[in-house]
């Protein structure tokens, strides 16, 4: 018998009986004869065939062969074999038989009269006409199969590659690895290092162990807690990741002897009422071949939908994985190993990326400790301004939006945007006062000697009254030089505690300097030689400074930083998603009316994202109570101040408002006394 099932003979030709009966037709039960009379009578028979495995060898006669291959169904094509049997004269008549033999299902032409021997060889060309067949049809069907796992791996590629986050990372492998399989649990194991212990360049595993970080089960609610255990061949999970190879083990509870790893999972199975039957343990191998981790499929099932409930259940729908799964698995864990080590690569590249930008604030901070803290909270501020602007529907930001690579974005450009104050002079940058210590130094011991002069004087001016006049007309002096010298005395301590006044900065534009001038107009002498002023005209210059601590030479020395930071910051190869952080940085000091700095540009070259860092940093600069010049600013006075800000076209005015309303202010928890 055929092993694709019977074969039907369907003679249209009218085959003497007699040699029907001798050849194998009638000697086994492998084929089964039909005498149909018409053409149509041979389909409809071929199509009131049960479907399953029948093959069927039609008789005809020469002329009749176009018709049939033009009325044969599409879904008979592959069943039928078709035998042109005439006489030689027909035959003859057909002259080039070159174009019949072009048709698909035409096997043989045979001359009649039909010998036994002719008609079994003829069956037996037809059976090997489909055995080949179906070993096409089977290598088409494997073909197709593996076109389609390619296509599936290359979309679960895909898919794994795109995937940032790491934990959802080892979720998807997890879940990819159940579906594909058909398994109704699994698990994922993760090789890490141990804890100070050493590493071995011999040995791979030696400071190495296994974490438990996935788990799921289909049919039952299991709870879930992440453990440690050994890489020790004498388990499942750790026998596959020394091995480097899968493990497939029909039933858990059925390991062969004389394998050193056993099934420790019995008593869990009670507890929760679950029976671990058939399992695949794969090892995800990175580049190098080492083991980075194990996927451990558990129950593959006829049907992917019934839940196992109980272990009757179990036996009947659970099957033993096969060899294609453990290809198809083994193929995928490569690609998540890959994956998985490219998301841990990317991540501590960015770490230490972050590392470095942490040092490099530092560097700034240590440089200028007074701005403590001041770049890490104007990255919260502006990337917390950023996140409420992009969920903005209304105004004109609505259709700004932020992905997560623009926040990140936005953030490393806020804490750099002061990296370049490293390349200011240290005592530009913190000067806390109009006037250097040394200056307001000096003037102090200057007027102590003023003080000390006068009082000199005084006491002169006495002794030569003494000296000079009688005693009663003496006192009379006397005190007349006392009060003038206490005058003279009381006007310098109050021109001191006025320059000692202005010295000290001032956060809104400040005038009235006339009495700066008055004193800058006096002067004093020592024995009357040379004659001092009270104020040079550089302190002057200095006291007379409208707004902050820094004349405008300093002030152009502060504003470089700007540059600095700029240039810097494109020395570094930023990826795509962070090509514009120099650029950010750059324009956090530039004003809408383009009377910001360095580049003096307007509103519309003002890239929004450096319109809310200038908000941010404003706001922080106005409320960090760090700053030994000047008092912290009330969040209320901080605010007015960016209002008017606002108001003469220097800040945005939505953003100020949206910064407002969401109160992006309380990131940071900046709370002034007032």
């Amino acid at each position: 018998m055929s092993v694709l099932g019977k074969l039907h003979i369907l003679d249209q030709v009218g085959l003497e009986p007699a040699v029907i009966d001798a050849s194998v037709v009638g000697k086994t039960d492998g084929f089964m004869y039909h005498a149909p009379r018409t053409i149509a009578e041979s389909l409809s028979l071929l199509e009131k065939q049960p479907n399953g495995e029948f093959r069927c060898l039609l008789l005809i006669a020469p002329e009749t062969v176009s018709r049939v291959e033009k009325e044969l169904p599409a879904s008979l094509q592959q069943k039928v074999a078709i035998a042109i049997v005439a006489s030689a004269d027909k035959i003859d008549a057909i002259g080039d038989c070159s174009k019949l033999l072009e048709e698909p299902n035409l096997i043989d032409i045979l001359e009649t009269p039909l010998t036994v021997t002719r008609i079994n060889v003829l069956l037996r060309r037809a059976e090997v006409h489909f055995k080949e067949r179906e070993h096409v049809a089977s290598l088409h069907r494997a073909l197709i199969s593996q076109r389609d796992e390619l296509q599936k791996l290359n979309e679960i590629g895909i898919a794994l590659s795109s995937e940032r986050d790491i934990t959802a990372l080892l979720e998807l492998i997890l879940s990819i690895s159940m579906e594909i399989s058909g398994s109704d649990a699994g698990s994922l194991y993760i090789v890490e290092e141990i804890p100070d212990s050493p590493f071995d360049k011999y040995n791979y595993f030696r400071n190495k162990q296994l974490r438990f970080r996935h788990s799921k089960n289909f049919s039952k609610e299991v709870p879930f807690k992440e453990f440690t255990m050994p890489i020790s061949p004498n388990s499942i999970a750790g026998y596959a990741a020394l091995s480097g190879k899968p493990l497939n083990l029909p039933d858990v509870y059925e390991i062969p002897e004389g394998v050193p790893y056993g099934f420790g999972g019995r008593k869990f199975d009670e507890n929760i009422g679950y029976r671990t039957m058939s399992m695949l343990t794969v090892p995800m191998l990175n580049r190098d071949n080492q083991t980075i981790g194990v996927i451990q499929l558990i129950n593959k099932k006829r049907d992917v939908c019934v839940r196992l409930n109980n272990a009757d259940i179990t036996q009947q729908v659970v099957i033993p994985f096969q060899k294609n799964d453990e290809n198809f698995i083994y193929s995928l864990a490569s690609q998540a190993a890959v994956a998985y080590e490219n998301r841990r690569l990317y991540d501590s590249i960015r770490r230490l990326f972050e590392g470095f930008i942490k040092a490099s604030v530092t560097a700034i901070e240590s440089r200028d400790p007074t701005t403590s803290g001041h770049s890490e909270r104007v990255a919260i501020l502006t990337v917390g301004l950023a996140e409420v602007v992009d969920k903005t529907d209304a105004g004109t930001y609505k259709a700004v939006k932020f992905s997560r690579q623009d926040i990140q974005e936005i953030k490393y450009a806020s804490l750099l945007h002061d990296f370049g104050k490293i390349g200011v002079r240290e005592p530009v940058l913190v000067k806390a006062k109009k006037l250097y210590d040394h200056e307001q130094l000096a003037i102090e011991n200057r007027y102590e000697i003023i003080r000390k002069s006068i009082a000199l004087e005084a006491s002169k001016q006495k002794v030569q009254s003494l000296l000079e006049k009688s005693r009663e007309e003496a006192l009379a002096t006397i005190g007349a030089i006392d009060q003038a010298s206490y005058e003279k005395i009381a006007e310098l301590d109050d021109y001191l505690a006025f320059i000692l006044k202005v010295n000290e900065p001032t956060i809104l534009k400040s005038e009235g300097f006339e009495k700066l001038r008055e004193i800058h107009a006096k002067s004093f002498g020592i024995n009357g030689k040379e004659a001092y002023p009270y104020l040079t005209e550089q302190e002057a210059i200095r006291l007379m400074i409208p707004k902050g601590s820094l004349d405008e030479e300093e002030r152009r020395q502060i504003e470089s930083h700007v540059t600095h930071t700029y240039n810097f910051l494109k020395q570094i190869p930023w990826t795509n998603d962070l090509r514009n952080v120099p650029e950010i940085a750059y324009a956090h000091h530039e004003k809408l009316d383009g009377s910001g700095y360095p580049l003096k540009i307007p509103a519309e070259a003002i890239p929004v994202q450096s319109k809310m860092m200038t908000i941010s940093d404003i706001f922080d600069a106005l409320t960090a109570q760090d700053r030994p010049y000047k008092k912290a600013v009330p969040l209320d006075r901080a605010l007015d101040i960016l209002g008017f800000e606002v108001n003469a076209s220097k800040i945005d005015a939505e953003l100020y408002k949206i910064f407002i309303d969401a109160k992006i202010f309380d990131l940071v928890n900046q709370k002034p006394e007032g």
